[in-house]
Protein backbone atom coordinates (compact mmCIF):
# COMPACT_ATOMS: atom_id res chain seq x y z
CA UNK A 1 0.00 0.00 0.00
CA UNK A 2 2.69 2.27 0.66
CA UNK A 3 4.58 1.89 -2.49
CA UNK A 4 1.52 2.57 -4.32
CA UNK A 5 0.47 5.60 -2.55
CA UNK A 6 4.18 6.78 -2.98
CA UNK A 7 3.92 6.10 -6.95
CA UNK A 8 0.58 8.24 -6.95
CA UNK A 9 2.51 10.94 -5.28
CA UNK A 10 5.31 10.68 -7.45
CA UNK A 11 3.07 9.89 -10.87
CA UNK A 12 4.67 6.49 -11.48
CA UNK A 13 1.51 5.46 -13.66
CA UNK A 14 3.34 2.46 -14.93
CA UNK A 15 3.86 0.91 -11.31
CA UNK A 16 -0.11 1.60 -10.50
CA UNK A 17 -0.79 -0.33 -13.55
CA UNK A 18 1.78 -2.97 -12.91
CA UNK A 19 0.66 -3.44 -9.43
CA UNK A 20 -3.02 -2.81 -10.61
CA UNK A 21 -5.15 -6.52 -10.58
CA UNK A 22 -6.70 -7.90 -13.89
CA UNK A 23 -9.86 -8.04 -11.56
CA UNK A 24 -9.69 -4.79 -10.61
CA UNK A 25 -12.59 -2.17 -11.60
CA UNK A 26 -10.34 0.10 -13.03
CA UNK A 27 -8.02 -2.34 -15.15
CA UNK A 28 -8.07 -2.16 -18.95
CA UNK A 29 -5.74 -2.83 -21.60
CA UNK A 30 -6.16 0.59 -22.84
CA UNK A 31 -2.54 1.30 -20.83
CA UNK A 32 -1.94 4.80 -23.01
CA UNK A 33 -5.30 6.06 -21.62
CA UNK A 34 -4.98 4.62 -18.32
CA UNK A 35 -1.64 6.27 -17.53
CA UNK A 36 -2.87 9.65 -18.69
CA UNK A 37 -5.77 9.37 -16.38
CA UNK A 38 -3.73 8.37 -13.32
CA UNK A 39 -0.80 10.69 -14.25
CA UNK A 40 -3.68 13.59 -14.41
CA UNK A 41 -4.99 12.22 -10.92
CA UNK A 42 -1.33 12.30 -9.61
CA UNK A 43 -0.52 15.78 -11.08
CA UNK A 44 -3.91 17.67 -9.52
CA UNK A 45 -3.37 16.23 -6.01
CA UNK A 46 -1.57 16.50 -3.10
CA UNK A 47 -0.27 13.95 -1.49
CA UNK A 48 0.32 15.24 2.02
CA UNK A 49 0.51 11.96 5.03
CA UNK A 50 -0.41 8.31 4.59
CA UNK A 51 -1.78 6.59 8.18
CA UNK A 52 -1.91 2.72 7.84
CA UNK A 53 -5.07 2.07 10.41
CA UNK A 54 -5.00 -2.00 9.88
CA UNK A 55 -3.17 -4.89 8.03
CA UNK A 56 -4.55 -8.27 8.03
CA UNK A 57 -2.02 -10.72 6.41
CA UNK A 58 -3.06 -13.98 4.47
CA UNK A 59 -1.21 -16.39 1.81
CA UNK A 60 -3.37 -15.05 -0.91
CA UNK A 61 -5.36 -12.46 0.43
CA UNK A 62 -4.23 -10.10 2.24
CA UNK A 63 -6.16 -6.29 3.57
CA UNK A 64 -4.76 -3.10 4.36
CA UNK A 65 -6.89 -0.40 5.82
CA UNK A 66 -5.09 3.22 5.63
CA UNK A 67 -6.17 6.77 5.55
CA UNK A 68 -5.30 9.15 2.98
CA UNK A 69 -4.35 12.81 3.14
CA UNK A 70 -5.13 14.24 -0.19
CA UNK A 71 -5.94 17.99 -0.85
CA UNK A 72 -7.42 19.53 -4.44
CA UNK A 73 -6.90 23.01 -4.83
CA UNK A 74 -5.83 23.70 -1.24
CA UNK A 75 -9.21 21.85 0.08
CA UNK A 76 -9.42 18.56 2.06
CA UNK A 77 -10.16 15.08 -0.19
CA UNK A 78 -8.91 13.14 2.20
CA UNK A 79 -10.05 9.53 2.75
CA UNK A 80 -10.13 6.16 4.50
CA UNK A 81 -10.12 2.62 2.52
CA UNK A 82 -10.06 -1.33 3.40
CA UNK A 83 -8.15 -2.42 0.22
CA UNK A 84 -7.74 -6.01 -1.01
CA UNK A 85 -4.73 -7.39 -2.61
CA UNK A 86 -4.30 -10.60 -3.65
CA UNK A 87 -1.02 -12.58 -4.25
CA UNK A 88 -0.72 -13.52 -7.86
CA UNK A 89 2.70 -15.40 -9.37
CA UNK A 90 4.39 -13.77 -6.37
CA UNK A 91 3.47 -10.53 -6.44
CA UNK A 92 0.62 -8.31 -4.45
CA UNK A 93 -2.01 -6.66 -6.59
CA UNK A 94 -4.18 -4.41 -5.52
CA UNK A 95 -7.43 -6.13 -6.25
CA UNK A 96 -10.37 -4.00 -4.82
CA UNK A 97 -10.82 -1.08 -2.03
CA UNK A 98 -14.37 -0.01 -0.18
CA UNK A 99 -14.05 3.59 0.94
CA UNK A 100 -15.38 4.02 5.17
Amino acid sequence: MRSRYTAYKLSLAKYIIKTTHKNNIDYTKDFLSWEKEILQFSTNFTFEKLKILEFIEGNEISYVTFHAKLALNEKDNSFTEKSKFEKVDNRWLYLSGVHL
